[in-house]
């Protein structure tokens, strides 16, 4: 598995795991195009053998505090692997690397899964906003995470990891 920049060349690839990943409510290949070609954000793609089996939306426009998670999808036979992780944790580092502060997003109530993987990664509710994802009528919740706190758990683990030497 790997994870690059997807380009507008993925866009075939990325709109059939979209439909098939938010088959009532996929976004559009003209908007997913405009997103992709976007000075605000950035997509990645993640890969197996070439195969695109998930990717990732953030926006973060040049010198904002914020930014938000616009989207993960990962292939249903790829799920369960850890690579919806590996794409939130690619978009967080994004989002560091243009010195964010904050991170907002929007998970659906009946994605237990999706909610359960942010809230491991630190974001909590803010709120909900009801009936928010048509036309299922599913309520939005609202989700938030301070970056400096995750950029120093992280690098926290990251050195708790890290081999030592024996003297």
């Amino acid at each position: 598995m790997s994870v690059r920049a997807a380009t507008l060349a993925d866009l075939d690839a990325i709109m059939a795991l979209e439909r098939a990943s938010f088959p009532t409510d996929a976004w559009s290949e003209t908007l997913m195009r405009a997103e992709l070609a976007s000075p605000h954000g950035t997509y990645f793609a993640l890969e197996d053998d070439g195969r695109l089996v998930g990717y990732a939306g953030l926006r973060a426009p040049a010198g904002s505090k914020d930014a938000d998670v616009q989207t993960i999808a990962v292939a249903a036979d790829a799920r369960g692997h850890g690579h919806g992780r590996t794409l939130l944790r690619t978009l967080l580092g994004e989002a560091a690397a243009r010195r964010v502060a904050e991170v907002f997003l929007e998970v659906r109530a009946d994605n237990p899964a999706a909610h359960a993987l942010y809230v491991s990664e630190g974001f909590t509710e803010l709120g909900r906003r009801p009936r928010y994802y048509q036309p299922d009528g599913v309520d939005a919740i609202v989700m938030r995470l301070d970056l400096r706190d995750w950029s120093a758990r992280t690098a926290a683990d990251t050195a708790a990891d890290a081999p030592r030497e024996r003297t």
